[in-house]
Parts: structure tokens; C-alpha cells; sequence
């Protein structure tokens, strides 16, 4: 929080503060950035690599709190992979309130520097201002990354396999564990500890990394949960899904809480969870490749033609959960 007794800042920040704030957290060191990030600098310059696809995806994060900064990574670095491309290059949009300060923008930042740094992407520019239009910050991240495949909906046959790693609402799980642990009294401790790590399990960056070689499509299945994702793909692609309910992964622990709550945990954000559309003759080479990495993962549906009308229920469980009243 800015101090009192100091001035307000407004609009983009002094060269001082932003390279102490800012410019710092470049993420990874990758050397096809030719000019990156910097003072006196309003575009990036990227040194285009030999692949015949780049991929592009933009993601907000509205409200920031504790770990804003590592989940507009993420969410942006999902969708990206999912697209078989690797998350090379970060553009980040700061709008903070002025009372909050540069403080905020740098938590925000150190965070995005980090987790850019696990995953090799390098922050390449962006904007960063205080506003008194605002009380509740708003943070933008623009990812890139090259491929060298074309995953797309339209590409799915009939007789296609979904395949899923990780499990259903495991992010709503842990916003609720972080957030409002009060409604989740059917869990002890150490079971709420648990759910908390899942925060940790939110990149599919590596999965889609181990995937996009025997995929058709991949989706990373956020709010509307598996079931909203699940629609959009039928949606995009017109065909239906015969899905194996007994092999949804959910943890016991969501359906425990689900139970307690009434709540569907197919309808619970997800992000985290992968859906992968492989062949058939893909489906083992895919889940051996998994394997060998420690990622377990399993066969839920299969392709087929359309059958009736196709549901659009694509509610979010968890907004309805949190603005329960406190226990």
C-alpha cells in the first residue's frame, strides 16, 4: 500500500520504478529475443524461428490476489500448448489501483518472472500504469509460441479417443480450500493441505508438450469445468461424445466435498486437467509417453455421430460455492 505521506503516482510509471518494479522480471533468457522488454522500447522484436505456425492466446486475471501473477502464466501458457506450440513469449498488461501501488506491481511481476522462468518464456514487453478508475486491479497477459503442428477442432473423426490427465475440478478445489476453507469442514487438515497443493498442478505445459505429436486437439478445460469443455469441443468439431462416466478421474476428496456442498464436480473449473483427442491407433503410444514422465491419465469417450440435440449447459459451480454464507 503506498504510504501517506508519499505522492500519488498516476498513469505509467517513472523510469525509476519501472525498472525496479518491472523491467526486472524478464522471465527466461531466450536468445531469439532480439530486443526485449525495456526503457524507451514500445515493441519487442522476436528472432522468428523455422516452424510454420505461430500460436497466440490472451487471457485476463480480474481482482489480482496472492498468486495472480503465476495463474495469468499459467492460463495463458495452457492455452497456447494446447495448440501444440511452446509457450515462448509473454506480453504482460499491468492496471493497478493507485492506493495498492508499486508494491502490488512487483509482487505481481515476481511472480510472472518465476513461473516464466520454469517454463522457458521470456516476458518481452507490455504496459504498466496506476489508475484511480479503478479499485481492484486488472492484469493481461498476451501469450506467443511457435509450432510446428496444427491441432484444430475440425480435424476430430468419428471414432476419435478422449483421452484426460489430472483430475475434474481440481482448481475450483483448491480456490475454495485457499478461499473459503469454512465449507469445506468434510475435510481435516491434512486432507485440506492437500487440496491447497493443487494450486501447484495448474500448468499443462508439459503434458501438451508429451501430447501434441499423436493429438488431433487439445483443450485445457477451465470454467464450466470438464462437462463445459467437454460441450465446447462437441460444439466446435459437430460430432457427439460417448462418454465413460466410471472413468472420469475425480479425487475422492472432490466427491466428498461435493456431496457435502451439492455441487457437480464436472461443472467445477478444471484447469489442470488436459483434454486430448487422439486416434485410436494413437491412444497407447500416447498414454506410454505419459507414463514414462510419471503422468497418469485415462480414456473417457469416444467420437461418434450426433445423437439429438447437444446440451449448452455451461454453468460454473464455483461462483454459486463461494458467495455462500460463511460457516
Amino acid at each position: 500500500m503506498q504510504r501517506k505521506d508519499e505522492k500519488k503516482i498516476l498513469g505509467k510509471l517513472p523510469p525509476d520504478l519501472l525498472l525496479q518494479g518491472v523491467l526486472r522480471y524478464s522471465g527466461a533468457e531466450r536468445t531469439d529475443v532480439a530486443v526485449g522488454a525495456g526503457l524507451g522500447e514500445d515493441a519487442a522484436v522476436i528472432q522468428w524461428p523455422d516452424t510454420p505456425y505461430l500460436v497466440a492466446a490472451s487471457d485476463p486475471v480480474v481482482g489480482a490476489t496472492a498468486g495472480a501473477g503465476r495463474l495469468l502464466v499459467h492460463i495463458n501458457a495452457n492455452d497456447v500448448a494446447c495448440k501444440g506450440a511452446d509457450p515462448a513469449w509473454l506480453v504482460v498488461t499491468l492496471i493497478i489501483p493507485s492506493d495498492d501501488g508499486v508494491p502490488m506491481i512487483e509482487r505481481i511481476m515476481s511472480e510472472v518472472h518465476e513461473t516464466c522462468s520454469e517454463l522457458g518464456t521470456a516476458v518481452v514487453g507490455g504496459h504498466t500504469e496506476l489508475t484511480d478508475r479503478y479499485d481492484r486491479p486488472v492484469i493481461v497477459g498476451t501469450m506467443l509460441g511457435p509450432s510446428r503442428r496444427l491441432l484444430s477442432a475440425d480435424r476430430i473423426e468419428k471414432g476419435d479417443l478422449l483421452l484426460v490427465t489430472g483430475h475434474a475440478g481440481l482448481e475450483g478445489m483448491s480456490i475454495l480450500a485457499h478461499d473459503r476453507p469454512d465449507l469445506l469442514s468434510c475435510l481435516n487438515a491434512s486432507e485440506l493441505d492437500e487440496v491447497r497443493s493443487w494450486q501447484g498442478d495448474l500448468s499443462v505445459v508439459r503434458e501438451a508438450r508429451l501430447l501434441r505429436d499423436h493429438a488431433r486437439y487439445m483443450h485445457d478445460p477451465t470454467e464450466g469445468g470438464l462437462e463445459g469443455g467437454l460441450l465446447e469441443i462437441r460444439n466446435a468439431c459437430g460430432l457427439g461424445i460417448a462418454l465413460d462416466m466410471d472413468a472420469i478421474p475425480v479425487s475422492p476428496l472432490t466427491r466428498r466435498a461435493a456431496k457435502a456442498l451439492g455441487f457437480d464436480p464436472l461443472h467445477l473449473i478444471s484447469s489442470g486437467m488436459l483434454v486430448a483427442v487422439v486416434p485410436p491407433d494413437e491412444a497407447e503410444k500416447a498414454r506410454a509417453r505419459l507414463g514414462e514422465e510419471g503422468i497418469a491419465s485415462s480414456i473417457i469417450g469416444r467420437f461418434m455421430e450426433p445423437r439429438g440435440t447437444c446440451r449448452t449447459d455451461m454453468h460454473e459451480e464455483l461462483w454459486g460455492i463461494l458467495a455462500r454464507e460463511r460457516v
